[in-house]
């Protein structure tokens, strides 16, 4: 199956490694050229924009870091939806609001293109092992048609229903896992700030109530102050602000949303906009100081 990649970054790229791996004819675009280097290098092909990958490819997945860009790939100038042929597949992978998803799967019915809002979860570990969730909501028809290319990225599929259906979900889990971050880290710094050892602190966090399976995994960055971006708090903030948009549309509380937010925009303010969302933690330990002082 010929196959177009766009969004090569440090969850796109092993995305497209798999699909290229799976014996998929890879057809690839980023604007950076070196992200598009090690996929060429096995056997990709560069375009140079999104309406050539279109024009090329049965199925087009775009992997980007929010809606700005999702609206612009898929509609802007030398977009998409002007390469696009009839009867392919467009497979968003990005965390955007399921309105612009809803707007996006209406434009391109209009040109006989199946759009899928399919967001994925689980990290880059399994997004190189292939193991990744993915939530997708559109046709279930293009979902069927679409599978052998989802099950290249992804263990866990769900149909979740119309269009739009996969980002809900998938600000669910963020509005879940974010939250619970940010107190996890904020718990570490009031701790160690008032004197409990690290390692015995994260010790009994990890193995009582408080812990989160997979979350040991961060300990090695934690131990060391590595925040080195795993997810980077801006995603975290443009994430939380999706949800809470979503919290608004209907009318219904999002009190822990909203705190949570609020943490992650400290932190960006604080100069950590582009660190791992575990910089919370670190922040806690800047404002302590600073009341020092």
């Amino acid at each position: 199956m010929k196959i177009g990649f766009i969004g090569l970054g440090r969850m796109g790229q092993p995305m497209a490694h798999n699909i290229l791996r799976a014996g998929h004819e890879l057809f690839i675009h980023d604007i950076r050229e070196e992200a598009c280097a090690p996929l060429i290098d096995e056997g990709g092909e560069k375009r140079k924009d999104p309406e050539e990958i279109a024009g090329v490819a049965d199925v087009i997945v775009t992997s980007l870091p929010g809606p700005k860009e999702v609206e612009a790939v898929m509609v802007g100038n030398h977009g998409v939806i002007e390469g696009a042929r009839k009867n392919s597949i467009v497979i968003d992978t990005s965390t955007v609001g399921p309105r612009l998803s809803k707007k996006l799967a209406e434009q391109f019915h209009s040109y006989g293109v199946a759009y899928l809002d399919a967001p994925v979860t689980g990290g880059r570990e399994r997004a190189v092992s292939g193991t990744l969730a993915i939530m997708v909501g559109g046709p279930e028809e293009a979902f069927e048609r679409a599978r052998p290319v989802l099950s290249c990225i992804g263990r866990d599929l769900f149909h979740l229903g119309a269009s739009g259906s996969g980002n809900i979900v998938k600000l669910i889990v963020q509005m879940i896992y974010l939250p619970y971050v940010a107190a996890f880290c904020e718990g570490l710094a009031l701790g160690e700030n008032m004197g409990i050892a690290f390692d015995q602190l994260f010790s009994v966090l990890i193995k009582s109530s408080a812990g989160q399976p997979g979350f040991e995994k961060r300990y090695n960055h934690l131990k060391a102050g590595d925040l080195t971006p795993r997810f980077e708090v801006d995603m975290a903030v443009k994430d939380l602000t999706l949800a809470c948009e979503l919290f608004a549309e209907i009318k219904q509380p999002g009190h822990i949303v909203a705190a949570a937010r609020e943490a992650y925009e400290e932190a960006s303010s604080q100069g950590w906009g582009r660190k791992d969302l575990t910089a919370v933690r670190a922040m806690c330990g800047l404002l302590r100081e600073n009341d020092k002082r």
